[in-house]
């Protein structure tokens, strides 16, 4: 019996023992090795931490003209919960007040989106508990609108209210700031642009996001259990630091100037893509820079095409055709290999096995100034295949930055390639087809490699980084790559690239010839490849040039993606948009024009010149237009017998190069006949048939003696034949 008290006494004695030990563990648990826990559990209960968000870094020009900036929005929400029991409140039925319906009809009308993806919002109900929400977004019509349309939901929200005599009718503005594109589309490609969560996507906004967004900041302090602010409570403050402020290379006129003509051009021949960079050959800033089509940043959920969005200045390859020549020229007078007055057969000759033709096969005999001017296939085929050779000619084009990103500050650089597998391969590089694949900001910086005296440079499009706190300014310099070849070499080379502009008889680039100034550039057609084979109907398009000769400010592509109506005036668009960006560029920064030298001979002077642009004759009477063209001095001809002026070419403000006439149309173009042009030269030829959508065929070089009209497939043709001398 004793010892059966004993052992109870015991079992008891241990299991209290026991418990004593657990209570004991378990608080040194709590209390000691897991404290921090602990803390940071109770200071949440009484602490409180909230987000201080930077304001994002403005984006300007070179000139301080703001481009991006942040501006107030507001983002449109609803109280579901709210909205169901103002729909069942008995006063509001019996007066036959359905705020549901009239919420969801008003969001229709102002933002736009759809009745039924509304009554969803103002009907949605939690997962978890079956409720009604009592917050729910309009997304994304109604993310970060706009004052205006924010206004209009206000006086709807007052108005309503009063209806109902309700204080909240589950409708709310809540304040946003957004990213607000101060010119919309003008240069989206370099700016690129923020989405609807805030995240950046492409151009400048994406490459420098880091810098641009600054650092989050945070205040912490004690609250009560309703969440207010203890008196004398202490706080943690990190203030938010703003982003910095961009300045970019961009001049805001010159983009403006090359995204007009740009859209003009796209509107008519409605190509693939049109893409223009503008750059100072001396520093690689560059001054503009844009493609069609494009699409407006502050909208940017509006545009379905994907090649809206699509940069190919940076991201695309293509043949680059006869542009690429300037490269083999370079190469070629830099080996001392170039003579300009040795003779070489044209029209055709093997390489690689393969046979080889100029446009033109009937040429003759001609020397290699001439072969350059007329962008002979045949001379370049020489000059790079036969005399360079295809380790020294791909050094050059090493050199010259093909087949290498060139670092500018845009996401997505796309590399492009050389590949010379044979020797076809060698010889169709020399007047830029085959493996050949560039981008137009490596054509850019090659050519003004060229214009600069020899240096490749690095393209930038970022000028200085401020810091809007500090006012502390990073600049940056002008970096260059490597020379490519000799100043003097690159001298020799502008000049003769001058020759292929101011001949006005063959120069290819006679279209970019701009009086007042001593223009050097190249065109290139490259016939695009469909199923495997070159389709003679369809090209790219370009033209590669700087201004002035003597002392370049500005280097100019133009690259023309498959131009519709390619034969009647698509084919020649490139240089006349190089003209006219970079002409109106020059008189805009102020650059003092050139002597006036005579077509085919640079350097020349005879005197100071005057730039003449083509005055808006259209609407006027034939004889009041031939009245004022007279007394500016301008050469005009009258094709058609109506009573008015009907279209022109060229275009009102566009510069008119030496002796070049002007086109009078009376009539519609389909109703008017190609004019006897016995005498007049191809480029005559080749204007007014584009003025009339006909389609040329040419026989020979020289001046017309012969002409014929005829149909084909339903085309207007005319058959043209040239001959050396004017009948």
């Amino acid at each position: 019996m004793v010892k059966r008290i004993k052992l109870r006494t015991l079992t008891i004695g241990g299991l209290f023992t026991l418990f004593f030990i657990v209570i004991v563990t378990r608080l040194f648990w709590y209390q000691v090795w897991n404290q921090d826990f602990w803390m940071e559990l109770a200071k949440n209960s009484w602490s409180t931490q909230q987000t201080l968000t930077p304001a994002r870094g403005t984006i300007y020009d070179q000139n301080g003209e703001v481009l991006v900036m942040n501006a107030p929005a507001y983002t449109v929400a609803v109280n579901p919960s709210l909205i169901q029991e103002l729909k069942t409140l008995d006063k509001l039925v019996e007066q036959d007040i359905d705020v549901e319906r009239l919420i969801v009809q008003e969001l229709h009308k102002v933002l736009g989106k759809p009745e039924n993806e509304l009554y969803d919002i103002v009907r949605k109900k939690s997962t978890e508990t079956g409720k009604y929400l009592i917050h729910r977004e309009v997304r994304n019509e109604g993310w970060k609108i706009e004052e205006e349309t924010a206004q209009k939901l206000r006086d709807f929200t007052d108005s309503l209210k009063e209806k109902t005599k309700q204080q909240d009718i589950g409708l709310y503005l809540m304040p946003e700031v957004k990213r607000f594109y101060a010119k919309n589309n003008l240069a989206a490609h370099v700016l690129g642009y923020t989405d609807k969560n805030g995240k950046p996507v492409g151009g400048i906004e994406e490459l420098y996001d880091e810098q641009l967004a600054g650092i989050v900041g945070s205040i912490q302090y004690e609250k009560d259990r309703m969440g207010n602010k203890l008196p004398k409570a202490s706080e943690i403050y990190t203030p938010a630091q703003d982003g910095d402020n961009m300045y970019l290379t961009i001049d805001r006129t010159i983009q403006q100037y090359i995204e007009e003509e740009i859209r003009k051009v796209y509107n008519e021949y409605s190509p693939h893509t049109i893409t223009v960079i503008a750059a100072d050959p001396k520093t690689g800033d560059i001054l503009g820079l844009a493609n069609m089509p494009t699409f407006n940043p502050n909208s940017y959920w509006d545009f379905d095409n994907e090649r809206a969005f699509f940069n190919p200045a940076v991201q695309g390859g293509y043949e680059p055709g006869s542009t690429f020549k300037i490269v083999t020229l370079a190469a070629a007078v830099q080996e001392g290999l170039f003579d300009p007055d040795a003779y070489f057969q044209s029209g055709k000759i093997y390489a690689g096995g393969r046979p080889i033709h100029d446009v033109n096969t009937t040429w003759g005999t001609i020397s290699y100034l001439e072969g350059l001017k007329r962008s002979s296939n045949v001379a370049f085929v020489k000059l790079g295949f036969e005399m360079l050779k295809e380790e020294r000619f791909k050094s050059y084009i090493d050199k010259f930055g093909f087949g290498q990103k060139t670092g500018i500050e845009i996401p997505w650089e796309y590399d492009g390639f050389v590949q010379f597998q044979y020797a076809a391969d060698v010889a169709a590089a020399s007047y830029g087809h085959g493996q050949i694949k560039v981008t137009p900001i490596q054509q850019i910086m090659a050519v003004s490699a060229v214009a600069n005296g020899g240096k490749l440079m690095k393209p930038h499009i970022v000028k200085k980084i401020e810091d809007p706190v500090t006012g502390e300014v990073t600049e940056r310099e002008p970096e260059v790559v490597r020379q490519v070849i000799d100043p003097n070499i690159a001298k020799q080379v502008s000049e003769y690239l001058e020759q292929v502009v101011a001949d006005q008889e063959i120069g290819t680039g006679r279209n970019a010839y701009i009086e007042g100034y001593r223009v050097a550039g190249k065109t290139g057609t490259a016939l695009k490849v469909i199923n495997g084979e070159y389709d003679s109907t369809r090209a790219v398009v370009s033209f590669v040039g700087f201004a002035p000769v003597e002392d370049p400010r500005i280097a100019v592509i133009v690259v023309v993606d498959d131009p519709q109506k390619y034969w009647e005036g698509g084919g020649f668009v490139s240089p006349i948009i190089f003209k006219n960006i970079v002409s109106k560029s020059l008189r805009y920064m102020g650059v003092p024009t050139s002597h006036e030298m005579k077509p085919g001979e640079p350097g020349k002077s005879e005197g100071p010149i005057r730039l003449v642009t083509a005055p808006n004759i259209q609407g006027l009477k034939p004889h009041e237009a031939k009245k004022r063209l007279a007394e500016q001095g301008i050469v005009f001809q009258t094709v058609g017998a109506g009573k008015e002026v009907k279209r022109q070419f060229p275009a009102p403000g566009e510069y008119l190069g030496s002796g070049q006439r002007i086109y009078l149309l009376t009539d519609e173009p389909e109703n008017l006949k190609m004019p006897d042009m016995k005498g007049k030269s191809l480029r005559d030829v080749m204007e007014i048939a584009s003025l009339l959508g006909i389609e040329v065929r040419i026989e020979g070089e020289g001046y017309v003696t012969e002409q014929k009209a005829s149909t084909d497939n339903g085309k207007r043709v005319v058959d043209i034949k040239l001959e050396p001398r004017r009948p």
